[in-house]
């Protein structure tokens, strides 16, 4: 058990901002194992962002609750993944070769179409998340954004078990969870990932709802395609874009179901 609160509080560590004990450190063995509690620092995320939704549609309306989630889980995580987001627009966007794709990414300083890209995915998500308020009591839309945070990263997790990860470098920060991809990390991230969204299917009463899970990995397989046919695999910013893409498509997913079953 000791063991498995150290790799948690790794994984909080490396994934977010929150302050971790001092004994935690960038230990390649537990960094290893974080990437099987990756979707667990989604109900952290995600509950957090929920609590910042709830404070601003409770004192000014829905809306400035959904600016505000998205507020804290940006600041929660650090804009981590947001920035791989941005990266991989960048790298992408700009480069030809993967050579030169991977030199764009591992730049610090953001081009154009990162900063387009940023832009828009984050008006989408507005949009989406102002949507899902707007069709739903307050309480599943609490749930769904809890479920779009840890599902869209039991999607990023399932990247490392698929697909070979591209940087040779030492300082990469995802290399260390690329180099342990086993079955009992699989399992346990996908217990964690798929919690939340069983209990918003069984709170709205609509197994149709149960759909996303396998669009999901379609978008999934479509983006890890993509990244493939480029640089032969994937990178920490590609987990990052991952987790972006498959959060807003939680939300588009679950909007069409429920206009459509309901």
């Amino acid at each position: 058990m000791k063991e498995q609160i150290r790799v948690f509080f790794t994984a909080l560590m490396f994934y977010t901002r929150i302050p971790c004990p001092k004994s935690v450190d960038h230990s390649p063995e537990y960094i290893n194992k974080s990437i099987r509690y990756f979707p667990l620092i989604g109900w952290i995320v995600g509950g957090i962002a929920a609590v910042a939704f709830l404070i601003g549609a409770w004192t000014v309306n829905p809306t400035v609750g959904i600016v505000l989630s998205i507020i804290a889980s940006v600041l929660t995580t650090g804009a981590f993944h947001e920035d791989g987001f941005a990266d991989v627009c960048d790298g992408f966007g700009g480069g030809w070769t993967k050579e030169k794709i991977l030199v764009i990414m591992k730049d610090s300083r953001m081009g154009a179409y990162g900063v387009i890209g940023m832009i828009l995915i984050l008006l989408l998500k507005t949009s989406l998340l102002v949507e899902v308020s707007t069709l739903t009591d307050l309480w599943t839309t609490l749930i769904t954004m809890v479920s779009a945070h840890t599902m869209s990263r039991l999607m990023a997790a399932t990247f490392v078990f698929t697909h070979p990860y591209v940087r040779d470098t030492d300082d990469s920060k995802a290399k260390p969870i690329a180099q342990q991809a086993n079955n009992t990390n699989l399992i346990i991230a996908t217990f964690f990932g798929v919690i939340p969204f069983i209990g918003l299917t069984f709170i709205t009463y609509n197994v149709f709802l149960l759909a996303i899970i396998p669009l999901l990995y379609v978008v999934k397989m479509w983006l890890a395609r993509y990244f493939t046919k480029w640089i032969g695999g994937y990178t920490g910013d590609c987990l990052g874009a991952m987790q972006q893409v498959t959060e807003v498509a939680f939300y588009l997913f679950f909007i069409l179901i429920w206009k459509f079953t309901l």
